[in-house]
């Protein structure tokens, strides 16, 4: 038995079909979501649905009974009190039930960091490795995908590439650096939760095939567009002004800015990228394929 949790989400949902779609998987599926109703009927049908919130300890202890292998992702709290609460006071639950059932093995959403200097002053990364170490605690044999920026967290700007032809973001424009396909952490996923011939716990990064600056990623959006985008940074006083603006808490605003500034001074440098590591989708190929149709609609 396979237990997704958040699989109405981006990684989840994608994630959900892969598993669906494997014709050699032989484990049954189970998922765990607060509203049942967002998952299509077709999906519904072929699943075992727990319904309710992951971080409820009741809901764990039913969704556990019985699992080999947990995908663990840990929704966002925009308006949290509390980093430790929002990861892992909200993992505490499912950590103990990993325990309680026996379960082998979970893969989990993480973030690039661990090592580098600035890991433990890097806002919400800070709190997610923390998240890592409560779970490697319990005994299973873990796996954290290890993750830069998301090349998806684009699509949010999709309205002002369409109708201002600019994106906005922190990064000096000139800082190359990795960002990576939510499609990709979906397969790796995929592939850790089928093959489990892994064992202890350990990192997974995934860093995408090439570093690109945000100049680069403009010239490149520009091309596949064909029409003019350039990027802007924002200052992370203003970024934090925009966060809460947009009813983020303080704590979680600052969190933000604070792993923003931490990406500026190295926080997803410290993993070479290696052929494990290069995850497949190049950032032209997913403009092409998930933001232009983004833009044109």
């Amino acid at each position: 038995m396979i237990v997704l949790t958040a699989p109405t989400g981006h990684i989840g949902g994608q994630l959900l079909q892969m598993l669906l779609e494997t014709s050699t998987r032989t484990d049954e599926l189970r998922v765990v979501v607060r509203d049942p109703a967002k998952l299509p009927e077709s999906v519904r049908s072929r699943v075992d649905v727990v319904a309710g919130s992951h971080g409820d300890p009741d809901v764990v202890d039913r969704a556990f009974a019985g699992a080999d292998a947990v995908f663990w992702l840990v929704p966002p709290d925009p308006g949290g009190a509390s980093l430790d609460a929002a990861f892992s006071g909200f993992t505490q639950a499912a950590a103990k039930a990993f325990t309680a059932h026996g379960v082998g093995h979970v893969v989990g959403v993480s973030a690039l960091g661990r090592g580098t200097a600035v890991a433990d002053r890097a806002g919400h990364v800070t709190a997610s490795l923390a998240m890592d170490d409560l779970i490697a605690g319990s005994g299973v044999a873990y796996r954290a995908l290890a993750n830069p920026s998301f090349m998806d967290n684009l699509v949010w700007q999709a309205n002002s590439i369409r109708e201002d032809g600019v994106f906005t973001g922190t990064v000096p424009a000139d800082r190359k650096a990795a960002t990576v396909a939510t499609r990709d952490i979906a397969a790796a996923a995929a592939r850790l939760l089928l093959d489990r011939s892994w064992s202890g716990a350990g990192e997974v990064a995934l860093l995408g095939p090439e570093d690109l600056s945000p100049n680069d990623m403009a010239r490149i959006v520009s091309e596949v567009l064909g029409r003019p985008v350039r990027y802007e940074r924002l200052s992370l006083e203003r970024a934090h002004a925009a966060q809460i603006a947009r009813g983020v808490s303080d704590v979680m605003a600052t969190a933000f800015v604070d792993m923003m500034r931490a990406k500026n001074e190295g926080l997803d440098d410290g993993v070479p990228r290696v052929a494990a590591a290069a995850s497949p989708t190049a950032f032209r190929a997913w403009c092409e394929q998930v933001l232009a149709p983004a833009v044109g609609a």
